[in-house]
């Protein structure tokens, strides 16, 4: 859509009251649009007061809707953890997730204001731009969509920043391009994704991001630190004691592994338009809770089992990246996740060191499927070792056929 084919439209337009935002909520408005700002309260770590948005966006003569949807958010969150879906390059993708929220939470408020069209400030070279589209398609097939930065008219009056802030001051509005920044960043409740400006260079290391959630790990403490957490059908429930929501663990989560420098990642990831995208990624409480949940699988899940549910992982994953969670697919997925996080029971307890978390125990897990006797080097009452004999034989048909028939080739480094 251009903006000349949002006549007689009512607008709802994602804002966050940046320059962006501003820039094409005034466009819209000056050409006689009736438009409507929206905002979506993710507990965002960055934003201080989130309350100040409306007014950062009153000079364009729009109004700014805040919606809260911290709960959804941690709900959210604590669906991927379950689902252990981390996508290209071993991040928690919290940016994808946290577009099927916004989209989902900010739909019912945009129809409720009579808006027709949502309106967002997507890159036309990036991923939000087809998870914004795909969500309204799915959740609302009647609503519009405007994507501005993928309008012709708005991107020849718009190139750069200084051609935005010239726009909004010869119209009264407070404009800057502010310092020069070395990255940009998204931030969420479970986690900030920064990219762009000095780390499309991959000569840039990472460390020049300033950590929002936490430190790195040479800056956190010199010592070991304990946390207990404790998991009920693969949702962690209990923090050090403490029984939390959602939304108060993973805020209790992120400040907990933050100061211990857990879960800063760097990603070279393949985006859904086929380019390649780099991203620093921190995302502390989703990796603390994430990796408690690993240690109960381990100990719940059969091999065949576990193998199925690396499959759905993966699945889950590129379907929350590609913008895709409400598909059938990814439902059914997670459908079978919950099936086999029902004895996802546990209590975990682990070391935070420096970016680093390690196993200290497991306890109170009652599906548990190791048997210590089973395992033991020593002599015990578990498997009688020469049970073995006739499995091993048993095996053993099929090798010495395969060596009979020269199908087993000598090893590569003998070539």
């Amino acid at each position: 859509m251009r903006i000349g084919d949002l006549v007689g439209e009512k607008i709802g337009i994602c804002v966050s009251g940046g320059l962006d935002s501003k820039s094409v909520t005034a466009r819209l408005i000056e050409a006689g649009l009736d438009v409507v700002g929206f905002t979506a309260d993710l507990a965002q770590p960055d934003e201080e007061d989130i309350e100040d948005i409306p007014r950062r966006m009153a000079p364009t003569g729009a109004e700014t809707r805040i919606v809260d949807l911290r709960n959804a958010m941690a709900k959210a969150a604590m669906l991927v953890i379950k689902a252990q879906a981390r996508y290209d390059g071993g991040y928690w993708n919290t940016t994808g997730i946290a577009r099927a929220v916004t989209v989902h939470g900010l739909l019912d408020s945009m129809r409720a204001e009579g808006c027709t069209v949502l309106a967002h400030g997507a890159t036309g070279r990036g991923n939000d731009q087809l998870r914004f589209e795909r969500y309204t398609n799915v959740l609302a097939p009647d609503m519009k969509v405007y994507a501005a930065w993928r309008d012709p008219e708005l991107l020849e009056q718009f190139p750069g920043r200084k051609e935005m802030v010239r726009y909004l001051q010869t119209r009264g509005i407070e404009a800057s391009t502010g310092p020069a920044k070395r990255y940009s960043t998204d931030a969420n409740l479970a986690g900030l994704s920064h990219e762009a400006e000095d780390l499309e260079s991959l000569e840039t290391p990472e460390t020049i991001v300033v950590p929002t959630m936490g430190v790195w790990p040479q800056d956190a403490p010199d010592r070991v630190e304990t946390v207990s957490l404790r998991y009920e059908k693969g949702i962690c429930v209990e923090l050090n004691g403490k029984t939390l929501d959602p939304l108060d663990m993973l805020t209790e989560a992120n400040a907990v592994a933050g100061r211990s420098g857990i879960g800063i990642s760097n990603a070279l990831e393949n985006r859904i338009i086929g380019t390649k995208s780099r991203g620093v990624y921190e995302s502390p409480g989703m990796e603390l809770l994430g990796f408690g949940l690993g240690v109960v699988y381990q100990a719940v899940l059969d091999r065949r089992a576990n193998a199925l549910f690396q499959q759905l992982s993966k699945l889950v994953a590129d379907q929350v990246y590609d913008g895709r969670l409400f598909d059938p697919a990814p439902r059914a997925a997670l459908a079978a996740i919950d099936r086999m996080a029902e004895n996802a029971n546990g209590r975990v307890e682990l070391g935070l060191y420096k970016g680093n978390l390690f196993f200290q125990q497991l306890t109170d897990c009652p599906a548990s499927l190791y048997n210590p006797a089973d395992a033991s080097m020593e002599a015990s009452d578990g498997l009688n070792p020469t049970s073995s004999q006739g499995y091993v034989e048993v095996l053993s048909v099929e090798a010495v056929a395969l060596a009979n028939a020269g199908q087993v080739q000598a090893p590569v480094w003998e070539d």
